[in-house]
């Protein structure tokens, strides 16, 4: 006959529920404290705009800023679209080729997006344009994003990631993605961001006729 559980022990579904509940927390805090960072950089500009006022207009410390964006920069440039995308490239089917794949992935990626990220991603991407610190992050941004989708069409490929053609692939996908993305902030969102994406990556897997 089992012992009766001990009180002070949880079952696995409740360490998963606790675990759950306090990433969900996490993640609200962080969003909070980002919207009041693009919040407060629209109405005062970005130099002018301290950690502490963010901190202060979060309802956060400044510690508890730091703890969720190392630097004020991050608080723009950092996001959580990397992952959802490799999902996207994962569920996409397995014959077809790596560019359709990419493609495809950009599509549901975007598509499924909530139109206040959107908004949020727009006021970032207007920032990392007209701001010269900002505008250095984002390039090494850009270089891990394209060693992600290097390694997600290698892995799928079953090539080598720091292959010449694998590389070159996922830098000409992000190539084609900026003038976007330019076109985007340049029309302030009118155009909705994944009709400009997918038609840039339609050029790409044609042969960029002009």
């Amino acid at each position: 006959m089992s012992s009766p559980q001990r009180a002070d022990r949880t079952s696995p579904a409740s360490d998963r529920a606790v675990t759950s509940l306090r990433e969900r927390k996490k993640a609200k805090t962080r969003r909070t404290i980002q919207e009041q960072a693009l919040r407060l950089f629209a109405e005062q500009g970005y130099d002018a705009t301290t950690v502490e006022q963010i901190a202060e207009a979060a309802e956060v410390s400044p510690s508890t800023f730091f703890r969720y964006f190392p630097t004020k920069e991050d608080a723009v440039t950092q996001d959580d679209y990397d992952p959802l995308l490799m999902e996207a490239i994962k569920a996409q089917p397995p014959d077809l080729p790596p560019l359709t794949t990419l493609r495809a992935a950009f599509r549901t990626a975007f598509e499924a997006m909530e139109p206040e990220e959107l908004d949020r991603m727009l006021s970032r991407t207007k920032l990392t344009t007209s701001v010269p610190a900002l505008r250095a992050r984002t390039m090494e941004g850009l270089y891990s994003t394209i060693e992600m989708l290097a390694g997600a069409v290698a892995e799928r490929a079953g090539r080598d990631p720091r292959s010449p053609a694998v590389r070159t692939l996922a830098g000409a996908v992000m190539g084609v993605m900026l003038p976007a993305m330019f076109t985007w902030v340049e029309h302030d969102g009118r155009i909705p961001l994944p009709v400009l994406l997918d038609e840039a990556l339609g050029y790409l897997e044609a042969g960029l006729p002009i």
